[in-house]
């Protein structure tokens, strides 16, 4: 497991483009046959990714997290942005198709992970988070998932947002995750921007092809930069950081949050004359 001690919104001023990579994206991701973690200062949030082949993947807690099993005292989510698969927690199985969530809260013990066709795989996106109560077990489907429409075709950013985990859907103690697609012709994401200092966010973005990038708007909004973005590669936006973006061509991206609160809407708003 990567540790990232995340720069503070003053030494992040002082990085070049080679720097900044390193200390806010995580470009290693979804390898074949194995689990990547990496965990960051930032609410102490755990990213990672599991891809089963041939054989399932169990999900054991590395020894820097010092716990007895991986959610001992986290809760995880879990996205499916590949081929459909399965995800067993304490002998339950849970089918999860393509873009599929599952929630597992404190206290489950025994995680694994598999793919329905190894030549398919599935591609399970993680983010976890400390936990101080239990919830249950949750599956939820995206032809289930609250969806809500935003922006327009006029200003390049006509969405819609897909709610799972959250107050008015799977239940959590600080975990918040959904995913959003742009439609076809849009690319730009959260605009106007904003930040919101009671949590920090991390962005997955996926379902774009091999030549297409994000550029990830970051970083205060009197000092704003940008990460040019791949497929399947994830940006850390701490809680000082603005986090939007365009791209190259439509796509989609899975946000997570942990913190102080869930309120979806608890944001301070920017808007883009406030950038610099």
């Amino acid at each position: 497991m990567r540790t990232m001690l995340l720069p503070d919104a003053q030494r992040y001023a002082t990085l070049n483009a080679e720097a900044l990579r390193s200390e806010f994206l995580i470009e290693s991701l979804f390898t074949a046959g194995q689990i990547d973690l990496h965990w960051c200062e930032a609410d102490r949030a755990i990213i990672g990714s599991a891809v089963p082949a041939a054989q399932g993947l169990s999900l054991e807690a590395p020894p820097d997290m010092r716990a007895a099993f991986f959610c001992q005292r986290r809760e995880l989510g879990i996205l499916n942005i590949g081929e459909s698969g399965s995800v067993t927690v304490d002998g339950k199985a849970f089918k999860l198709d393509n873009l599929d969530c599952l929630y597992v809260g404190m206290g489950c013990k025994d995680i694994r992970l598999s793919s329905q066709r190894p030549e398919a795989p599935s591609r399970y996106y993680l983010l976890s988070y400390p936990a101080h109560s239990s919830h249950p077990i949750a599956l939820a489907r995206k032809a289930d998932a609250q969806a809500v429409q935003l922006g327009s075709a006029s200003t390049c950013n006509s969405r819609t947002i897909y709610k799972y985990i959250h107050p008015d859907g799977i239940k959590s103690c600080q975990l918040v995750m959904g995913f959003t697609q742009l439609d076809s012709g849009s690319v730009w994401n959260t605009m106007p921007p904003h930040t919101h200092l009671r949590r920090s966010e991390v962005y997955l973005y996926f379902n774009m092809s091999a030549d297409a990038r994000v550029f990830h708007l970051m970083g205060r909004p009197d000092e704003t930069r940008h990460l040019v973005v791949a497929d399947q590669q994830a940006v850390i936006s701490p809680a000082w950081s603005i986090h939007a973006g365009a791209g190259t061509a439509a796509y989609a991206f899975c946000w997570g949050m942990g913190g102080e609160n869930q309120a979806f809407n608890d944001m301070d708003t920017l808007t883009v004359g406030d950038l610099i």
